[in-house]
């Protein structure tokens, strides 16, 4: 365990370069259980995916829905993320949405949608 003096402060050089890659905000964080239970069982951190998301990184979509996030963020639309926790395997799909209003951004499994 680190000691206080041997932790970063959130103003730290180091913690900066972090959020300097924020492309937006992500709003009160939700997540289905059925998301949460895959997230464990795969021993995968929601917040390793969401930090993702923020930086624009949206994982496993099709280029057609990546241009449609980049687009999105310059005129305000819904954000869509898919992150698939197994190679190859649909069943391991997490998504990520933040609404058009940066107001929520939730996890879940594609069939809880």
């Amino acid at each position: 365990m680190k000691t206080k003096s041997e932790t970063s402060p959130a103003t730290s050089p180091d913690n900066r370069a972090l959020t300097e890659q924020v492309r937006f905000p992500l709003g009160q964080l939700a997540a289905t259980p059925g998301a949460l239970e895959l997230l464990e069982q795969h021993c995968v951190s929601l917040f390793d995916l969401l930090a993702r998301h923020v930086r624009g990184d949206w994982g496993d979509v099709d280029a057609e829905d990546a241009h449609a996030n980049d687009r999105a963020l310059i005129h305000g639309s819904r954000l869509l993320s898919c992150y698939t926790l197994v190679h190859g395997d649909a069943d391991t799909r997490v998504w990520i949405i933040s609404e058009a209003d940066r107001s929520v951004t939730t996890a879940l499994k594609p069939e809880e949608y």
